[in-house]
């Protein structure tokens, strides 16, 4: 027999790793957000992505989340005039890594609002337990 319990926690656990490598990605796109290439011309940090898929867990008979793939953003570098720059070609243009700051702040809003749904789930799955195991010491 599975137990639900058991199933809830599986999947609330997937979700709370998946978001965490999310956030993770996040914030390496923040941190390299000003990370320019290191001769002339050439391209800076390319913005991270990552992709999820669901996962059927046979023994559990159910769906866990897993991280599908990590890529790279192909959307263009922005380029900005600094001809002072070690990284500007010879027009005095530097590339520019396709972070975007509230794309990125939006996305790991959401990965931390996801995550505390999952952390939510976990606790009330805790407490079902605590209550199902406090009824049946009552009535024994």
């Amino acid at each position: 027999m599975i137990d639900p319990l058991k199933v809830a926690g599986q999947i609330a656990g997937s979700g709370l790793q998946v978001q965490a490598q999310r956030m993770r990605v996040v914030s390496e796109n923040l941190a390299n957000m000003r990370s320019t290439g290191s001769t002339p011309g050439a391209d800076p940090y390319t913005r991270k992505t990552i992709q999820f898929q669901a996962e059927l867990d046979r023994t559990l008979g159910a769906s866990n989340v897993k991280v599908k793939s990590l890529g790279v953003d192909q959307a263009p570098f922005l380029t900005e005039y600094d001809p002072g720059n070690p990284a500007a070609d010879e027009s005095g243009m530097v590339k520019l890594p396709n972070v975007n700051m509230l794309t990125e702040m939006a996305d790991m809003r959401e990965a931390n609002r996801s995550y505390e749904a999952n952390l939510q789930m976990i606790k009330q799955t805790r407490s079902m337990v605590a209550m199902t195991v406090d009824l049946l010491r009552t009535q024994s």
